[in-house]
């Protein structure tokens, strides 16, 4: 582990829970349940709930040139960025630029523009699609947008990992304060799946939910997608006690592994080296942590496989760690998933309260954690870690801890 320590300073989010980092974790406390009807026609779907965005802001401040060439994805990380730096304090008015970057996590990419020019060439029979077709579905385009937005001009990048792409977002932030390339850097992650295509695809997976949305019940039958973005802002400890700006949390350890198995049947040895390589970057020993935001996705494989990983890693020490997945509350905003969940774990060490594993009603034998069912819990939490696996096989793991 580099003796360059990292820290978070500002977060902010835009998730089915609410509009910003606050209202999110407030809904998270409370156990909300932020599954709705959806609201995009439907056409032959067979999928009708989701975890749409909820208080999006009427003027979301966006230059109407900048947006002509942004998909939603691409906004809705502006808005969480913003946020974040609010929060921290920061800005390029009194920090250097040239040393703060950003770089922002994506399962997918601009789907909402991909949509719009199937339906301009297919649908409606144009010659053309729009203009700015290509900016707004690069995969790179939010982290474009949250530097274009912000004045940031160190280290700006995408990273699209499936569902592990926001923790691997926060990882290869932390590299680059760790070996010195900037002193912050703005990462997380964002995502729209509700959009007509995406849904059909993975309704052709069938691993999507009938109803509702339920993490480790013996009753589960699958994920819910959701759209959302969360950003945070990491800094060198150094800079953050230098300017004098409040720190969260800080950045305990982070690990990253590959199944080299199978491109979407997890396996338990992919996702334990992750977490013992996450602990092993922080010097940190199991009976540490107090919190595990797991990845959860409420399928039967994934919630059974993360249990053996966890009890793996863990071994005795398992059965005293507070687990939950907030994918109940927020849904699986891919990409943005981890970002999101980094708020539970930064609120977690911060606050002392575990965010609850909603709509649980029937105990899984295999799945023999301790989940935190349905209501929120208070308990001392000093260190939180973070759970992103993926398809692909790609895992990553976060790991916060209280300053």
């Amino acid at each position: 582990m580099s003796d360059r320590r990292v820290v978070i300073t500002g977060i902010g989010g835009i998730c089915a829970l609410g509009g910003n980092a606050a209202d999110i974790w407030a809904g998270m406390k409370q156990g909300q349940d932020g599954c709705r009807p959806l609201t995009i026609v439907k056409r032959d779907l067979k999928t009708d709930i989701g975890f749409s965005i909820t208080d999006y802001p009427e003027d979301d401040g966006i230059e109407k040139r900048q947006g002509m060439a942004m998909s939603w994805i691409s906004r809705i990380a502006v808005i969480a960025a913003r946020e974040a730096m609010a929060q921290s304090g920061l800005s390029i008015e009194t920090a250097d630029p040239s040393r703060i970057g950003s770089i922002v996590g994506v399962g997918t990419f601009g789907t909402d523009a991909l949509e719009d020019a199937y339906t301009d060439i297919f649908i409606e029979g144009k010659k053309r699609t729009q203009l700015f077709t290509v900016p707004k579905v690069m995969p790179s385009g939010p982290a474009g947008h949250v530097s274009i937005t912000l004045g940031l001009k160190g280290p700006v990048y995408g990273v699209s990992s499936a569902c592990a792409s926001g923790n691997h977002a926060f990882a290869s932030a932390v590299d680059q304060i760790r070996l010195g390339r900037a002193d912050a850097m703005l990462a997380g992650g964002a995502e729209l799946a509700l959009i007509y295509g995406p849904l059909k695809a993975w309704e052709s997976l069938r691993v999507l939910a009938r109803n509702t949305c339920r993490p480790f019940s013996a009753d589960r039958d699958g994920l819910v997608l959701g759209d959302g973005a969360a950003i945070a802002v990491l800094e060198s400890y150094d800079h953050a006690k230098a300017r004098g700006a409040e720190i969260l949390a800080e950045v305990a350890g982070i690990g990253m592994s590959a199944d080299a198995s199978d491109i979407v049947n997890p396996t338990v040895e992919g996702p334990a080296a992750a977490m013992r390589a996450c602990l092993a970057d922080g010097g940190l020993s199991a009976d540490e942590v107090g919190y595990i935001n797991a990845h959860g996705t409420a399928t039967q494989a994934n919630d059974q496989i993360e249990t053996r990983a966890i009890r793996d890693v863990f071994g005795a020490d398992a059965d005293a760690v507070s687990v939950s997945s907030t994918k109940s509350m927020h849904g699986h905003c891919l990409g943005a998933s981890s970002a999101i969940e980094l708020i539970a774990c930064v609120g977690a060490v911060r606050e002392g309260i575990i965010a609850p594993t909603i709509n649980y009603t029937t105990p899984d034998p295999l799945c023999d954690l301790d989940i935190t069912p349905n209501e929120a819990r208070d308990r001392k939490v000093d260190v939180a870690i973070s759970n992103a696996f993926a398809f692909g096989g790609t895992n990553a793991v976060v790991a916060v801890k209280r300053v």
